[in-house]
């Protein structure tokens, strides 16, 4: 999102962090695609006392073990416009004042509440956005997407396995294996579909495999029983055109170093899930480069290009798309965290456009 999101610990290229933000920023539009839900066999998974995953903070390790490396990290952060904070007041003359919520696509009961204020501004908005308003009807979104299954599968003849190395094949098989899903099964589908399946901590699989819904999709599900307008940004295909837009090989490698990681993905979840609740969302993504270039040699290959296609030109088009909605004002607006902060987030660009926007908390 943490797309989705926020990130994950999946490179989506060729790192590990970076696939954080292609899951937060899309994740919702993965697991609507409930047909690939059949080729999962979660074991029983119980989130902590507190709703988390487990896992290890990463922040607080690096503060003890590396504190040079976290001073640089949190001046990374300061540096990035509007990284604190994830619920804002949007306001511009003349009309009722909206609401701007960053959001995790995961289904956290400490994200699901919300920051302070948020709530009693969704009750008394008259207009919900979200990314996509398919959401909220997961066959439609399913048939919608089977309308376009090159988005999804190698429909050309070709498997994952002609674009890799035997030594890769080989990772790439044993790794999916340890998650139990045979390489045969999934070897038509796009290496990113597959990305989406083994980057999430099992407890949050398990949540989402009951039925539970992700903030963005509740928040959307509300507005349809409450009567609200519900407006997207952009389709579901649009979304999954940005992910299939990136080279394959730059997925490939994402998800064979995704297998790799291990438990690890618990832990930088639990660390981006706690920086997102702590509001420092101008952490995370330098937090996930640095947790990228320590875990991989190729970090920085292909990110400039994954940024580019699924945080700044989907930013672009949410913006624009959001300016004549929020003119009419009483909306409640929520995307994903990451969309919001830095020179070309959200945030930014809808202050290009005359709103005024501040930090509620």
């Amino acid at each position: 999102m943490f797309q989705q999101f926020i990130k994950p610990a999946c490179e989506i290229a060729q790192r590990l962090g970076d696939n954080v933000l292609a899951l937060i920023a899309t994740l919702h539009v993965l697991f609507a695609l409930s047909l690939i839900a059949t080729l999962l066999s979660l074991s029983p998974a119980h989130a902590a006392s507190d709703g988390s995953c487990g896992g290890k903070d990463l922040i607080a390790e690096m503060q003890t073990s590396d504190p040079v490396r976290y001073a640089g990290l949190q001046k990374e952060a300061a540096a990035i416009p509007n990284g604190k904070g994830t619920f804002w007041k949007i306001e511009k003359a003349g009309v009722p004042t909206s609401y701007l919520l960053g959001t995790m696509h995961v289904t956290d009961p400490r994200v699901l509440a919300m920051p302070k204020g948020a709530a009693t501004a969704y009750e008394t908005s008259k207009t919900v956005i979200v990314e996509s308003d398919e959401v909220v009807d997961d066959r439609k979104a399913a048939a919608t997407m089977m309308m376009q299954p090159q988005l999804m599968m190698l429909t050309d003849g070709k498997s994952i396995k002609d674009f890799l190395k035997p030594e890769e094949e080989q990772k790439l098989a044993e790794g999916l294996k340890e998650r139990g899903i045979p390489l045969a099964a999934v070897s038509k589908m796009k290496p990113w579909m597959i990305s989406s399946f083994v980057a999430l901590p099992a407890c949050e699989m398990s949540r989402k495999a009951a039925g539970a819904s992700f903030l963005d999709k509740k928040l959307a599900e509300d507005a349809v029983k409450q009567g609200k307008t519900l407006k997207g940004l952009e389709t579901m295909v649009e979304q999954l055109q940005a992910m299939d837009s990136l080279p394959i090989q730059f997925h490939l490698q994402a998800l064979i170093e995704t297998l790799e990681l291990g438990d690890t993905i618990a832990d930088v979840m639990k660390t981006t899930t706690d920086l997102y609740l702590a509001q420092e969302i101008g952490m995370i993504m330098p937090l996930m480069k640095s947790v990228s270039e320590e875990k991989s040699q190729s970090a920085n290959d292909g990110y400039a290009d994954f940024e580019q296609r699924i945080v700044t030109d989907r930013n672009k088009t949410m913006a624009t798309r959001a300016r004549p909605i929020l003119d009419q004002g009483a909306v409640f607006m929520a995307v994903g965290a990451l969309h919001l902060p830095g020179k070309d987030g959200l945030i930014e660009l809808l202050r290009k456009d005359g709103f005024t926007i501040s930090a509620v908390n």
